[in-house]
């Protein structure tokens, strides 16, 4: 899976991104998802904080982490990444 995104800076210039694997379907997954976020609850993948740190750092890209508690049989805490950088897919195969 090869996908291309938009992304435009604060100053609105436009950069193209081509991602591959995980990666490009954890930012497709963050793109589609807006401000409601994915968790590995709702968007099932082995490490998404492995995806979220390298969409971070190799890229630059702004996702929040907000911790939320959940219940039930295994209760604690689980992450919510919210991308917050103006991405679009501009091309998916």
């Amino acid at each position: 899976m090869k996908t291309t995104f938009e992304v435009t800076a604060e100053n609105s210039r436009k950069r193209h991104l081509a991602l591959t694997g995980r990666k490009a379907w954890a930012l497709a997954e963050l793109v589609k998802a807006g401000a409601d976020g994915c968790t590995p609850i709702t968007h099932p993948g082995p490490r998404w904080s492995a995806y979220v740190h390298g969409l971070r750092h190799e890229y630059q890209l702004k996702i929040d982490t907000v911790h939320e508690k959940h219940s039930g049989p295994f209760p604690g805490c689980h992450a919510r990444y919210v991308l917050r950088s103006d991405v679009q897919v501009a091309e998916s195969n």
